[in-house]
């Protein structure tokens, strides 16, 4: 009877002491989405939680994901450069020079593809090449995992945001992800004009934004919009200003880099690469996917006067065989006053994008 009680007893003891397993709940996320942006198309595998976008957040900025712990994803996509980077090449780890200039992280959520020459078809798998890269981050992900495993702060921010603190790439890529999609730029000066060329209500604050858009700022979008003009609308137009396709828009004679021929091997997709967004262009010098041009006046000469024609010239551009558009100098300049219309200072300095370390 004693061994009994003694039994019973100790049971009492062991489960009354036994702590409540917590059951984590995520909080849905709701994104600020423009009021003329077609609706986002999110990942049924990785929907936008609260907690997905606090990690994810944190994880941009964490250089421990880099071999060295100096480069982060921030590193090259700064928040004030419009989340890309003034150099005409990234830099990695140990002074490694990238191939390419890093493109702009904005309206990411919309892309269908992902890179100058499309690797990737999403941004969950996009995320998952820079860490590992020898050029840029170059850390494997069991050492990723590893580093993050024994942080306390990240143990408790993946139980919140999954439920595990068993770290693995693609919780790690999700959350990175979550964070990306919220980085949605649509309130500029454009917007207004976008929304005033297409019959969509202003709002007061719209209204008082119609009223300072220049008579130059004007004349800019109409050349852009014009066949005659500056031909641009055919890969720039819409709420994102791209068009999802790759172009050959006529940068070189011969190729140095093969582009998007190099993913599907066809010839005719030599020196193509995805057509970029414009928007805050002004803001994310240098231009092109090798970052050769260091100025908007730059660029606009190029489509001026400058085309090269080669058999896989972009047939949108339609005034190759003259070398370009073939602006006069007051023209240039209205069209780099309109290309400054797509500056969005809200997304630029916008503090829920920041460091949060």
């Amino acid at each position: 009877m004693k061994t009994i009680h003694i039994f019973i007893l100790s049971s009492f003891i062991f489960f009354s002491c036994k702590k409540e397993i917590k059951v984590y709940e995520v909080t849905p996320y709701k994104l600020a989405i423009p009021s003329h942006f077609p609706d986002m198309p999110i990942p049924a595998d990785n929907p936008m939680t609260v907690e997905g976008v606090e990690l994810g957040r944190k994880l941009f900025y964490e250089t421990k994901l880099s071999s060295d712990n100096t480069i982060s994803c921030a590193s090259c996509h700064a928040p004030n450069k419009g989340f890309s980077d003034d150099r005409e090449k990234s830099i990695g780890v140990n002074g490694a020079v990238g191939r390419r200039h890093s493109m702009a992280l904005v309206n990411l959520g919309w892309q269908q593809f992902f890179f100058w020459d499309g690797r990737s078809a999403t941004l969950e798998d996009q995320i998952l090449h820079p860490i590992s890269d020898p050029t840029e981050m170059n850390l494997p992900f069991d050492q990723a995992q590893k580093r993050l495993e024994n942080d306390l702060e990240y143990k408790r921010l993946f139980i919140k945001a999954y439920g595990t603190h068993h770290i693995t790439k693609e919780y790690i890529a999700k959350a990175i992800a979550q964070f990306l999609r919220t980085l949605i730029s649509g309130n500029s000066k454009y917007d207004v004009i976008y929304k005033y060329a297409n019959n969509i209500p202003l709002s007061p604050s719209d209204q008082t934004i119609y009223q300072s858009i220049t008579v130059e700022e004007w004349a800019g979008f109409d050349l852009f919009q014009s066949l005659n003009g500056a031909d641009c609308f055919h890969c720039h137009n819409g709420p994102l200003m791209q068009v999802q396709r790759y172009s050959n828009n006529g940068l070189d004679a011969i190729f140095t880099d093969q582009g998007r021929a190099e993913i599907t091997g066809n010839a005719m997709d030599r020196g193509k690469f995805k057509i970029p967004t414009l928007r805050n262009i002004a803001a994310t010098a240098p231009y092109m996917h090798d970052g050769r041009f260091q100025t908007l006046d730059e660029v606009i000469n190029h489509y001026s006067h400058h085309i090269q024609v080669t058999e896989t010239i972009d047939p949108m551009i339609e005034f190759a065989f003259q070398g370009g558009v073939q602006l006069n100098a007051n023209e240039k300049s209205y069209v780099k006053a309109f290309l400054h219309t797509l500056t969005d200072n809200e997304f630029l300095t916008n503090p829920n994008f920041s460091n949060p370390h």
